[in-house]
């Protein structure tokens, strides 16, 4: 019975290494692909904070002030348009470009000093 068993079993030898390998390469493959896109995502990531900023500056300071902005979170003003109090930018970093809106408003709030 002991020979039975062993005469089985004996046929399954070595099918974990090729399973293995492949386990290994489609990891190495997943980990490849991963460490090329990341720097896409922080491109990405990185335009729209500078969009952010340089709409924001833009709004309340002008053009130059966006181009300030821009260039000091890594990337390049594209596009910059003015329609009254809103503005609207374009910046690229990398391969990456965001676009961004801001409008300038001033609230006044009155207050009264009770007596």
């Amino acid at each position: 019975m002991n020979e039975t068993r062993q005469t089985a079993c004996s046929g399954d030898a070595g099918q974990t290494l090729p399973l293995v390998a492949l386990a290994l390469t489609l990891a190495f493959g997943i980990v490849l692909a991963l460490a090329r896109l990341a720097p896409l995502v922080d491109d990405a990531a990185r335009a729209q904070t500078a969009a952010d900023a340089a709409a924001l500056a833009g709004a309340a300071e002008g053009r130059a002030a966006a181009e300030r902005y821009a260039i000091a979170n890594g990337g390049r003003l594209v596009l910059y348009d003015q329609d009254g109090a809103t503005v609207h930018v374009q910046v690229r970093v990398g391969q990456a470009s965001a676009d961004a809106s801001a409008r300038f408003r001033v609230d006044w709030i009155a207050t009264t000093e009770g007596g």
